[in-house]
């Protein structure tokens, strides 16, 4: 891949959008030897260790929030994007689950936004998960059946809403945004030498095995100091981190489920883009295997509650063809304030053409669906 990017440098083509293709492609598969896999400590010399700072939070406040102590986390950097820090699954045993419960059946209830609100009724989408439960719950007969909400679902949004069309966020759409996810977001940025980030707008993504996620910039956040979080959650993914500009060859890298990526400083503005979902290998699946255990690990006081196994049941089995993400932002610095004319953006990425972010196409209704991701 690394000299396919070189000879592609030499004669001036769109190497970020090459790479990208590549990995999208079916028939013969992409090569992934020179993805980065951080959980597999597999020696690279792009790979640097990322200074975090333990001091910044507690071990009590990293268990409320499902952590591990913060100096038993494994985090990195690369040589050559500042900034940038992957952290390689921190949670504790017994807390992802909740946090993917929360993003399947809680952050997709009113009033969060989502894209199934552009053709049906707030009424119809008031309970996505309740209307997919029975269909979920049972094994599949291998017979053609319509799809449920869930599996519909695209892309929720939560806090200060994002507007699609016009790439901007408004003081006139915005909800609360939830204290659990503020909280966990708040502990990861603090360690990170972020402590005044303040969560306020939240993209989910939903990833079916042939989604992906088109080439761009989170530009639209007023304030650019603050940090982009990520989260995965589910099956693997292949994640592209280029450079300022759109010509810069892109770095490979795994993304599993529990994995969080931070973009902040210069990276904060790097084109990224995810182009294919992949099953998590071996040695990763222990999410599938974790239920709810009766001896849980979790604080008396901790945002993060067990799951039932009723509800675990339905998440299972969603996450084992799927993946989450979960991107936080930070969209207002002290004292700014939305503009009372929305700012044009000028950056050229496949959102000018192709809908914000992601066109994951349906294969069976041949119909595209947008979301966003980082």
């Amino acid at each position: 891949m690394s000299k396919m990017a070189a000879s592609m440098l030499e004669t001036g083509e769109d190497v970020f959008r090459k790479i990208f293709k590549l990995y999208r492609r079916k028939n013969p598969p992409p090569d992934f030897s020179d993805a980065i896999d951080f959980s597999r400590g597999l020696p690279s010399d792009k790979i640097v260790p990322a200074k975090l700072d333990p001091a910044a939070v507690s071990d009590v406040e990293a268990g409320r929030a499902g952590l591990r102590p913060v100096r038993d986390w494994r985090a990195f950097g690369l040589k050559g994007y500042p900034g940038f820090i992957f952290i390689s699954n921190p949670f504790l045993l017994d807390s992802q689950p909740f946090w993917v419960r929360q993003c399947l059946k809680t952050y997709t209830q009113k009033p969060n936004v989502c894209n199934l609100d552009m053709h049906m009724s707030p009424t119809e989408t008031q309970d996505i998960w309740g209307q997919s439960a029975d269909s979920l719950s049972h094994p599949s007969s291998g017979k053609a059946e319509p799809k449920t909400l869930l599996e519909k679902l695209r892309w929720v949004t939560l806090g200060y809403h994002y507007n699609w069309d016009t790439k901007t966020y408004s003081v006139s759409h915005h909800t609360p945004f939830p204290a659990d996810l503020h909280f966990l977001s708040h502990q990861i940025t603090s360690a990170c030498g972020f402590s005044g980030f303040n969560a306020e707008a939240g993209i989910l993504n939903y990833y079916r095995s042939n989604s992906c996620l088109g080439i761009h910039v989170d530009e639209s956040e007023l304030d650019h100091s603050q940090p982009l979080l990520s989260f995965s959650f589910g099956q693997s993914a292949i994640f592209l981190l280029g450079g300022i500009q759109r010509q810069d060859p892109p770095t490979a890298m795994y993304m599993h489920s529990g994995d969080i990526m931070m973009m902040s400083g210069q990276s904060r503005l790097f084109y990224h883009a995810v182009p294919c979902i992949v099953p998590a290998p071996q040695g990763h699946t222990a999410l599938q295997m974790e239920g709810c255990s009766r001896e849980s690990s979790l604080l008396d006081n901790s945002v993060v509650a067990p799951v039932s196994e009723e509800d675990w049941l339905l998440c299972s089995r969603y996450i084992q063809s799927s993946r989450v993400n979960v991107t936080v932002r930070q969209v207002l610095g002290p004292g700014q304030s939305f503009p009372e004319t929305p700012p044009l953006h000028q950056r050229n990425d496949d959102s000018q053409t192709e809908g914000y972010h992601d066109r994951g196409v349906d294969k069976e209704s041949g119909k595209s669906s947008s979301s966003s991701d980082s």
